[in-house]
């Protein structure tokens, strides 16, 4: 007997499984049973599973019977002269969905020719296997597959046109390049995704080679004349707001320029950008700090209001200001009411990103990595026709990764760019590596894609024949600009009294164990002695039982809770987060003796 479960919940038992499953496919199949439906076997536990249950991720496959495909060419007329439609397929049971379980019970063709009487399904294109994204990766079946999908990832964080109406909109922290491009080489998907309307990324001409070390494993060297001349340009857009709450009692928040008279009033330099509404003007440079919003609040308290007999001396200032470490052009001024009636004010900030020392990048087969220097045209390599590459990359990033569809796509961009016409790089479907090399050798080249190179600081032939050729690369939202923070002295954290964490806060990096271990590596021990001396805190410790002693100041006096008066009590110097550890001990019933020894 076997169990069967529906949605993960027991309904029954069967003698025979594999007759109820064959009869369950071939109702589906009849259109008798949703489409929907899966069935699968499990003959470990001897369990049949029917799952109908929504958001399943379902696949279409071909239904392949005695060796032969269900989709026939008198199918495939009736499809292209539109006498059929994706539905009918279904009902006729020619296609059929499979989820991950039933798929495990199945023999699946990639090619009709590959079918035998073992097969039960085919795939309707092989490229099907993979998701969207995956699909946009050309020669994918030439990469490994761990790199492939990073490839996936890597695209959803290019830098694009995201949105044909994004002038209009208010989205927080999206960037926007200014100059995107096709690619040359394309698969099947970019024409059926319609990218050409929303692409997100630019060709670039790139050389594999080293350079001066400075593109050592993931760094690459970018060309600075190619930045001035825009490639990898983006707007960085940021909103800021602010609404005219109500309170109880009658009192409103208040949009304009405040009062000399108000609670935490500025100065009048923080409000040189406000014009008589209270509110930024467009175009207007900002930098941290800087109010754009005029705000004023009522008192937090009815205590303070009581207190003053003059309501508008009690108002406390709320403005809005530039984010810490954040700096741009006011972009658009929106005026405007919410849902509830209040006004409310909307200021996006704009701010030019050019490419810099630090900014990611990445192919899209999961080559990623930060820009390491930026060298002027006239010091980059160039070859004998007088071309010099936009980006050069690392050769030793491509053994171990075994990305050999990333060198594929250089070969086939420099053919599409010298012979004017777009290269199919569709999974299993794509131009044929020889004929790309014919075609190149057509057009004056080496076959391989290799070129002599020269020096460009010295003048000085390179011994080796470099790779260079085309390529898609994408620029990411990881930029340094967003990132990069730094802190002298500012604001400690109430607890540990340690210097707070976070770039939005004015906060530091945090020093860890290895960071510590170089410091000391290095030498650099004033630097270390800083680090430390941060939540730096004189303890009293008594000397007979080694616990922490009371020094009340207002008495002046110094006891040991355990030992009284009578006893040596001495000062040391110890991070507060030790004796907060210390102390937390105690809490736990745990005896931390400290043992002074003279230093002398």
């Amino acid at each position: 007997m076997t169990d069967v479960y529906l949605d993960e919940k027991f309904i029954g038992k069967i003698d025979n499984a594999e007759e109820f499953i064959k009869n369950i496919r071939e109702e589906r199949r009849k259109g008798k049973l949703p489409s929907a439906l899966n069935i699968s076997f499990n003959k470990i536990y001897s369990e049949v599973y029917v799952e109908i249950s929504r958001e399943r991720a379902v696949r279409p496959l071909i239904i392949v019977e005695n060796g032969k495909s269900k989709f026939t060419k008198e199918t495939s007329k009736e499809l292209d002269e539109n006498k059929i439609g994706w539905k009918d397929l279904v009902n006729k049971g020619v296609i059929e969905y499979l989820d991950a379980l039933e798929e495990e019970s199945t023999l699946i063709a990639l090619e009709e020719e590959d079918v035998t009487q073992e097969h039960t399904h085919l795939e309707i294109s092989p490229s099907m296997m993979l998701g969207l994204t995956t699909s946009l990766v050309p020669f994918s079946n030439f990469g490994q597959s761990s790199r492939l999908n990073r490839g996936s990832k890597t695209q959803k964080q290019a830098l694009g046109l995201y949105i044909a109406n994004y002038l209009l909109r208010m989205d927080t922290d999206v960037s926007v390049l200014q100059y995107p491009q096709v690619p040359i080489v394309k698969t099947v998907m970019h024409d059926i995704s319609g990218y050409e309307k929303h692409p997100s990324g630019q060709n670039v001409v790139i050389a594999v080679m080293s350079y001066e070390g400075y593109n050592m494993q993931d760094s690459l060297v970018i060309n600075k004349g190619s930045i001035e001349r825009g490639l990898a340009r983006s707007f960085y857009f940021k909103p800021y707001g602010a609404e005219e709450l109500r309170y109880s009692g009658g009192l409103i928040d208040e949009v304009g320029v405040p009062d000399k008279e108000v609670k935490g009033y500025r100065s009048e330099k923080d409000y040189r950008l406000l014009e008589d509404d209270g509110i930024v003007f467009p175009e207007a440079k900002v930098k941290t700090d800087d109010v754009i919003i005029g705000k004023t609040s009522p008192p937090r308290f009815l205590g303070e209001l009581e207190e003053f007999s003059i309501a508008a001396s009690t108002r406390r200032e709320s403005s809005v200001t530039i984010r810490h470490g954040e700096a741009g052009t006011v972009d658009m001024v929106i005026l405007t009411e919410n849902e509830e009636g209040n006004k409310l004010v909307q200021v996006r900030l704009r701010d030019q990103r050019i490419p810099e020392v630090g900014d990611k990048f990445a192919s899209r087969h999961g080559q990623k990595g930060v820009i390491g220097l930026l060298v002027s045209h006239s010091d980059m390599p160039f070859s004998a026709s007088g071309i010099t590459p936009d980006l050069i990359f690392s050769p030793h990033s491509i053994p171990s990764r075994m990305t050999i569809s990333h060198l594929i796509e250089i070969l086939g961009g420099k053919v599409g760019a010298l012979s004017g016409k777009y290269i199919d790089g569709t999974i299993f479907e794509s131009d044929k590596e020889k004929d790309l090399r014919s075609c190149l050798k057509e057009l004056g080249f080496r076959e391989n894609g290799t070129e002599k190179m020269y020096n460009g600081i010295t003048g000085e032939e390179f011994k080796a024949d470099i790779y260079i050729g085309d390529m898609y690369y994408l620029k990411l939202k990881h930029m340094v600009a967003n990132k990069l923070h730094s802190r002298a002295s500012g604001r400690i954290q109430l607890l540990t009294r340690q210097p707070i964490e976070g770039r939005s806060k004015g906060g530091g990096l945090r020093l860890g164990e290895m960071e510590k271990d170089c410091f000391v590596a290095h030498g650099a021990s004033l630097l270390l002695k800083e680090r430390f001396d941060s939540d730096k805190t004189i303890v009293h410790i008594c000397e007979n039982c080694g616990l922490l002693a009371v020094a009340d100041s207002y008495r002046s006096r110094k006891f040991c809770t355990m030992c009284g008066s009578n006893v040596t009590i001495t000062p040391i110097e110890m991070s507060y987060a030790f004796k907060l550890l210390l102390d937390e001990l105690k809490s736990l019933c745990i005896y931390p003796k400290i043992k002074l020894v003279s230093k002398y």
